[in-house]
């Protein structure tokens, strides 16, 4: 049931302020970021009659390991490394100006609003059917731009893992093009199967890369007990310099980082209590998210500088180091990039199963034929939008190995499906900032203001994607090359829902 809070229900909190337990307390941190009540949206059953075919799998422990394992990108910490000591004082402006306004505004929009397919369904209810579907446009193609990375990065993985023998694994065709086909139909089972069998993956993922990075954040402090390395702070206070290079960095390490609460979201139809749940699920997990990506950077600088990090690997890279002086430095580090590679297996998992909820609920609201909405007859999932998920990402896997033998096409896929990202994004903080205050989605002031804060730093973020990263023959045509391929893929998305449209219309 959708729970929207009532005068009387935050008077209620207010009134026990004496007498509060911890349980009430984060119960009433999502109830006070919504206004009024909104009477168009009833109940979760009313606006999705559909979500109660879907079986309920997740709980908040299943959600809170999602956020960890969707949230925390390991190659970004490669990024902050990049910003020297000034990384902590960037961390803590990325989190002040998006993390945290990015955390309350999911938890708001998904108290009031917990339906399968998140933020699709928050951007339609907010705007209408068009902005909505493009929403789902955008997050669909960047989430099929990156799982189709998924052989790239596994026999990359796996050749640093077995070291320079094995240098061959990540650069034979035949081999990428076979583990393409392996691992995507591995994926699609798991969707298959549901998350009675994908909650497992993820939980397993997300508890090896907590494992990981603990071990990777202690190494420093046993490294200066032991007088290996003569001083480390963890915590230094360095203001970065006012450069194009240090708001490129921050901007990445901002977006990249630390956006992904609301693709958890997207399984609110088969999460159990999804309005409290899922807010308790990023109130638990925020905290130790932006504490990894703290300490972990600085351990990282411990024993890697910035001109020297390897920003695709920096984790094993520092691992590797830190073991080195006991001489066990292959090994383990061999072990730790093989955990990391989980990781990435794992939450490519996830971002396969989010992705192909899209389409099925875009089916429940008209938007696409009623094919895609189509459930399996025991496991209660989307096959046909499997089936459908699968055959795009294995041809949009051959992209990208062909885009890999040349640094800028490669360097390109990731920007154009990025910056579909930060489009999606643009729509969720515009939602609590422009919906129509008779939809009753708008929070309080405060939490406006932080949208607004967000809002600008996805914005920055979106507008410095154009500017190339990597050594290219022209940056203007590199630059329109960007802008003409969103403009045009999403011009595309907008006649596909206007083709839609017409045939619902005529039909």
């Amino acid at each position: 049931m959708l729970v929207i809070p009532t005068p009387e229900r935050t008077r209620g909190v207010a009134e026990s302020r004496f007498s509060i337990t911890p349980s009430q307390i984060l119960d009433s941190i999502p109830k006070a970021v919504a206004t009024a009540p909104n009477p168009s949206l009833k109940t979760v059953e009313a606006l999705q009659p559909h979500s109660t075919a879907l079986r309920r799998e997740l709980g908040i422990a299943d959600l809170a390991l999602a956020q960890i394992l969707i949230v925390i990108v390991p190659e970004f910490f490669g990024t902050a490394v990049k910003a020297g000591p000034s990384h902590v004082v960037l961390w803590l402006l990325a989190i002040l100006l998006f993390f945290i306004p990015q955390a309350l505004v999911v938890a708001h929009l998904n108290r009031l609003m917990p339906l399968e397919g998140g933020l699709y369904e928050w951007a339609r209810l907010a705007f209408g059917d068009g902005l909505g579907f493009l929403v789902a446009w955008n997050i669909w193609l960047d989430t099929t731009v990156q799982v189709s990375q998924i052989a790239l990065v596994a026999t990359t993985y796996i050749a640093y893992a077995f070291g320079p023998n094995a240098a061959w694994i990540a650069s034979s065709p035949g081999l990428l093009v076979g583990a393409s086909i392996l691992l995507i139909a591995g994926m699609m089972l798991v969707a298959r199967l549901g998350l009675s069998v994908g909650k497992w993956v993820s939980n397993t993922g997300s508890i090896f890369t907590v494992l990981i990075l603990g071990i990777l954040i202690v190494m420093p402090f046993f490294h200066a007990r032991r007088g290996t390395l003569p001083h480390y702070n963890p915590l230094p206070l360095v203001l970065p310099p006012l450069t194009l290079f240090s708001l490129s960095v921050f901007s990445k390490m901002t977006f990249g980082a630390l956006s992904g609460f609301e693709i958890v979201a997207i399984f609110a139809g088969e999460s159990r209590n999804p309005g409290r749940n899922l807010a308790r699920s990023i109130l638990f997990t925020a905290p130790l998210i932006a504490l990894l990506y703290i300490l972990g950077t600085s351990a990282i600088l411990a024993f890697v500088s910035p001109d020297a990090i390897d920003v695709i690997g920096p984790i094993p890279q520092a691992l590797s180091r830190g073991f080195g002086v006991f001489g066990v430095a292959g090994p383990l580090a061999s072990i730790a990039i093989l955990l990391l590679l989980l990781n990435y297996l794992c939450s490519y998992t996830l971002y396969f199963s989010s992705n192909t909820r899209l389409p099925l609920v875009a089916g429940w609201d008209y938007l696409l034929p009623s094919w895609f909405s189509v459930l399996h007859a025991r496991y209660r999932t989307p096959i046909n939008s499997i089936l459908f998920m699968g055959g795009v990402a294995l041809a949009a896997s051959t992209a990208v190995l062909i885009g890999a033998k040349n640094q800028e096409a490669f360097t390109l896929l990731q920007i154009w499906a990025w910056t579909f990202y930060g489009l999606a994004y643009l729509a969720l903080f515009a939602i609590p900032l422009f919906a129509p205050k008779q939809k009753g989605i708008r929070p309080a002031l405060w939490l406006r203001v932080g949208a607004a804060a967000a809002f600008a730093v996805t914005l920055l973020f979106v507008l410095l994607s154009v500017l190339p990263v990597v050594p290219v023959a022209s940056k203007w045509k590199y630059s329109l090359k960007i802008a003409l391929v969103v403009l045009g893929v999403n011009l595309l998305g907008w006649m596909i829902y206007r083709a839609g449209q017409r045939k619902t219309e005529g039909g």
